[in-house]
């Protein structure tokens, strides 16, 4: 079994959530779990901080727990760079989740036979728990479908596809001078230009669209399940890096706790159908419409506060 890497910081109630849902998971008794605690950023988040490693230290039911403990805060993009560069060191794959996360009780399953099924296949750059709520189209005969971009709500790698990112993104100029490399980035979804441009001019500290843009670059593929293993519950006032409208993203949990064998296609290939509708999702209009919600439900929430 892949160990589980959990990333957490100050979401107490939400990581007990998410452990019990964890533990739902009959491959858990089998399952190294790694979890890496971040430090508080202010002193009035020490308290809450210790309350969520006091929390920690009662965990059980996994094959082993690893706890650990920063001193500091790191931030997310930092603690995740180094926390699963340092689980790569002895270990093939992973699987890695954060404190906002619900998982279904077959996820491992699902997680493990993606591992073992593409393993040998260097085209397929990571495994995504979450699925976005697509109309699915019934005659495709499969558990799973191919996009172009990764997703970093519940998800799996192997370390070949991971040692030789470069979280600098050294090539950055020569991209934005290239309009066809621009354009076939946004294949993977229009926000994904701004979003690399934020981070290298500092406006957001982001491990994943650097993630992104290296998948771009080799031309890999993320594995999709056909119906959600994962529903984010990050939609919150503790929210740093999940922002839009929330109903934009929730998919229905595939809830039947199946531990079938999963049927793949035969060719690893993106689906025409899946990328028109994650496409879609992913358009300048969908996002405007997120953010005009997400404005919305900010604005009534911080007047019921007062």
């Amino acid at each position: 079994m892949a160990p589980i890497l959990l990333f957490t910081y100050k979401r107490l109630k939400t990581l007990q959530f998410t452990i019990s849902k964890l533990l739902l998971n009959a491959e858990v008794i089998d399952t190294d779990l790694f979890v890496f605690s971040d430090g508080p950023n202010s002193d009035d988040e020490i308290e809450i901080v210790n309350k969520v490693r006091e929390y920690l230290k009662t965990i059980n039911g996994f094959k082993s727990i690893t706890l650990s403990f920063s001193p500091t805060h790191n931030g997310l993009a930092n603690s995740v760079i180094s926390g699963v560069t340092k689980v790569f060191a002895f270990s093939e794959d992973v699987i890695v989740l954060e404190d906002d996360l619900e998982v279904t009780s077959d996820f491992l399953f699902f997680m493990n036979q993606c591992l073992a099924k593409y393993r040998n296949s260097p085209k397929v750059f990571s495994i995504s728990g979450y699925s976005l709520p697509f109309q699915h189209n019934n005659n495709i005969p499969f558990d799973v479908y191919f996009l172009k971009r990764g997703w970093s709500w519940g998800w799996a790698s192997w370390r070949d596809r991971w040692v030789g990112i470069d979280w600098e993104v050294k090539d950055y100029l020569s991209f934005i001078k290239d309009d066809v490399s621009q354009r076939r980035f946004s294949l993977g979804g229009s926000d994904l230009k701004q979003m690399l441009a934020k981070q290298m001019n500092g406006k957001i500290d982001s491990w994943a669209i650097r993630w992104f843009y290296h998948q771009f670059k080799i031309s890999g593929l993320t594995i999709y399940p056909l119906y959600s293993k994962v529903n984010n519950r990050g939609f919150d006032s503790f929210a740093t890096n999940t922002l839009g409208s929330y109903r934009r993203y929730k998919s229905k949990l595939d809830l039947s706790s199946s531990s079938k064998q999963l049927h793949f296609p035969d060719v690893v290939a993106t689906n025409p159908y899946y990328m028109k509708q994650f496409l879609n999702k992913m358009s300048l209009r969908a996002r405007f419409v997120s953010k005009i919600e997400s404005i919305f439900k900010n604005s009534i929430f911080h007047k019921w506060l007062r």
